[in-house]
C-alpha cells in the first residue's frame, strides 16, 4: 500500500441518489469519506425515511458542514442548526432538514454511516 493515497469526489467510488440528495463515497483502506449534498426542501423524513424504513435516522454521523444551513432534531428533544465550518457528531435517533434556498454540503468521516446511509 502506498503511503499517500489521493482520490477526488469528481470520480466517487460509489454514488447514492435519494430524493433531493446526492451521497458520494470515496473508499480508503482505513475507511470511507462521504460528501452529502442536499437540495432546498430536503427533509430526512420525506427523502430518506422511505429508504431506511425507520421513522428517524439510526446512523451515527461525524462530519462538517461546508455550505448551506441544516437543522438536526434529536429524538430526545434536542435541536441544533449548523452552517459552514460547523463540525458535528450526531448519534442515532434524529431527523434533519435543509433550511432556506441554498443546498447543504457536508463531508462525513464515519465508516458506519458510509456503509448504511440511504441504502
Amino acid at each position: 500500500m502506498a503511503n499517500v493515497i489521493k482520490k477526488n469526489f469528481s470520480n466517487p467510488d460509489e454514488l447514492r441518489e435519494p430524493d433531493k440528495m446526492k451521497v458520494e463515497f470515496l473508499e480508503f483502506p482505513s475507511g470511507k469519506v462521504a460528501r452529502l449534498t442536499s437540495q432546498p426542501g430536503w427533509t430526512w423524513t420525506e427523502c430518506v425515511s422511505p429508504i431506511a424504513g425507520t421513522e428517524t435516522c439510526q446512523a451515527h454521523h461525524l462530519g462538517v458542514v461546508t455550505k448551506g444551513d441544516l437543522t438536526i432534531f434529536g429524538d430526545d428533544g434536542s435541536e441544533e442548526t449548523f452552517g459552514p465550518g460547523d463540525a458535528y457528531e450526531v448519534l442515532p435517533g434524529h431527523t434533519a432538514q435543509v433550511n432556506g434556498d441554498e443546498e447543504v454540503e457536508c463531508f462525513e468521516f464515519s465508516s458506519e454511516t458510509a456503509e448504511t446511509y440511504a441504502k
